[in-house]
């Protein structure tokens, strides 16, 4: 993949591949599922050297990358205009002269996340763009406010413009192997979702074992989850890759077995442009080119883009740029 091969229009997931319905659970199939620790932080190791790209390759890579990013602010003291600032880098991710030396065109992110009062405003400075903006629900991060105001949470989020709902499971459910009571729950968001996307976020540094983390994802899966996601950005372990090896698998799993794909976001603990391209390398590994558009993979991964845009400019220019050159918002 070069740069002039590197497709610069983002759709929204809906308008590409049949969201994947969910299916009857099956237990049987769950509770079969192990994972080889030893060999799959094994595995997860030798990732970073196994692929290499330099030069115009590493650029168009990079691209990608940054069309792959949920553009996130889920703070105390975020305001109107910072969600409108950042909406603004969404539509223009790398800077003019940057992006005419590439030769790319029509450049923007994945997705605007944010929490539901910021909804509004997020989707009005989009207007036109295609970009979705995305709503942390169900209580996020810790998902255990009471059930019906999850539910409700999530219809107020999709009434206000939402496309994409992130919601958080109960990691109790997990960690107690109640898998029925976890395919009830997702089931049950993914029907408040509508015709919103819906994410579920695993909290995968809470939920024990690797083990666990493989059962869960199949479980939201049969469920209806069109995207499975590793953290909220708020534990103290977020994404890491044996974690993503055993979700991305999953996810191989469930296609080879349904016909339906479902879509991957790491999300927490990714800043550098070096690990953006391990991650594409692993989907591209994994699960082949067709999991390496915006539509079935994202990063929850904000300050990434100001590494990669710092990147793409030593690509261009052969300096490295200051990083406040680069703001977000």
């Amino acid at each position: 993949m070069s740069v002039e091969t590197v497709q610069t229009t983002t759709h929204l997931p809906q308008t590409v591949e049949p969201r994947n319905p969910g299916m009857d659970l099956d237990l049987s199939w769950v509770r079969s599922v192990q994972a080889n620790t030893s060999a799959i932080e094994r595995r997860a190791k030798t990732l970073p050297g196994r692929r290499s790209v330099k030069k115009e390759y590493q650029a168009a890579w990079l691209i990608r990358a940054m069309q792959c990013i949920d553009l996130t602010t889920l703070s105390g003291d975020d305001t109107a205009e910072r969600v409108r600032r950042l909406c603004a880098k969404a539509r223009a991710p790398l800077r003019s002269d940057i992006a005419d030396a590439l030769g790319v065109s029509k450049l923007q992110t994945g997705a605007i996340c944010v929490y539901h009062d910021m909804i509004e405003t997020a989707v009005d400075a989009l207007k036109g763009s295609g970009i979705p903006v995305a709503a942390v629900s169900t209580g996020f991060p810790a998902g255990l406010s009471p059930f019906h105001l999850r539910i409700a949470e999530i219809e107020e989020s999709v009434k206000a413009g939402a496309a994409e709902i992130d919601i958080v499971i109960s990691r109790r459910l997990v960690l107690a192997g109640d898998w029925q009571a976890l395919y009830d729950e997702m089931r049950a968001f993914r029907a408040a979702c509508g015709d919103a996307h819906v994410k579920a976020i695993l909290a995968t540094g809470e939920l024990g074992t690797l083990r666990n983390v493989a059962r869960a994802s199949l479980v939201c899966m049969m469920a209806g989850a069109d995207f499975i996601k590793t953290s909220t950005g708020k534990e103290s372990v977020n994404a890491t890759l044996p974690v993503s090896l055993v979700m991305i698998r999953a996810i191989r799993d469930y296609h080879e077995r349904t016909g339906y794909r479902v879509g991957y976001k790491p999300a927490g603990g990714i800043s550098k442009a070096k690990d953006a391209l391990v991650y594409l390398a692993l989907m591209k590994d994994e699960l082949g080119d067709r999991w390496l558009q915006p539509d079935l993979f994202r990063f929850g991964a904000s300050s990434l883009l100001n590494d990669i845009e710092r990147q793409l400019e030593h690509h261009v220019t052969g300096a490295y740029s200051a990083t406040y050159r680069h703001a977000l918002a």
